[in-house]
């Protein structure tokens, strides 16, 4: 009988061109999906939580996926971390609702943006953070943040510049801490237009480094227009850290 299951998984991102299955391109639904298909002998459909960018990572996306098999969800764990890549974990699978969608269900995410501002280099972090040219200044960069939180229409922030769908997302938080050599930015709300985060994220450093000033937030969300806010961080930097439903 086919049963829905929820499942959470992390993976690095850099060797993939995101979440979202593409044609002779390696992706992360597409592994797990040919892993899956492999094991129910047919096609097997997998829904993610989002579709996140070439080269960023996750530690909890959420994903479900409609099964017919006797294996036992730590059963189905296991075989899927036994064929999977080695950047590709499954750290839970368990029985969910028949109406339960990841995309459609989720109520919330939460993004993490890691910098390095320290000297020397990131060696074993090389691939999941974004190393600065320089410290930034962390209380410009809060101060912008604050203007940025609630609902606002984020088109400037957008980096899809057809979209045709409402751009308008309630941003919960935007929370900047400096531990060491790490510089984090970690971003709560209720969905993402394409690229948003990394675009928040640039148009901070802007602040920061003294290119825009942090006043200048509601006049770039008044713009509606891409080329007011500030550039894209580089995706190595960004990682999804939750899933809310």
């Amino acid at each position: 009988m086919t049963q829905n299951y929820r499942l959470t998984l992390c993976y690095e991102g850099k060797r993939y061109h995101g979440w979202e299955r593409k044609k002779n391109l390696d992706t992360v639904q597409g592994k797990v999906e040919d892993v899956l298909s492999r094991l129910c002998g047919t096609e097997v459909r997998v829904n993610g939580a989002g579709r996140t960018d070439a080269g960023v990572h996750a530690r909890a996306m959420v994903a479900s996926t409609r099964l017919d098999t006797d294996l036992t969800p730590p059963q189905l764990r296991d075989y899927l971390n036994r064929y999977l890549p080695e950047d590709i974990c499954v750290t839970e699978v368990r029985p969910a609702a028949p109406r339960f969608h990841a995309r459609l269900n989720a109520v919330g995410k939460t993004y993490r943006y890691s910098c390095w501002v320290g000297p020397g280099k990131p060696v074993f972090d090389r691939n999941t953070v974004q190393v600065l040219e320089s410290a930034p200044d962390l209380a410009r960069m809060c101060a912008a943040a604050a203007l940025l939180t609630g609902e606002h229409d984020f088109r400037s922030f957008c980096g899809n510049p057809r979209m045709k769908k409402s751009t308008v997302r309630r941003v919960d938080a935007i929370d900047l801490s400096q531990e060491g050599s790490y510089l984090r930015f970690t971003v709560s709300g209720n969905g993402f237009l394409m690229h948003m985060v990394r675009i928040l994220v640039g148009t901070l450093l802007e602040v920061g480094y003294g290119r825009l000033e942090p006043e200048a937030m509601p006049d770039i969300l008044a713009a509606g227009q891409r080329s007011a806010a500030g550039p894209t961080a580089p995706a190595r930097g960004l990682c999804l850290m939750e899933v809310r439903y």
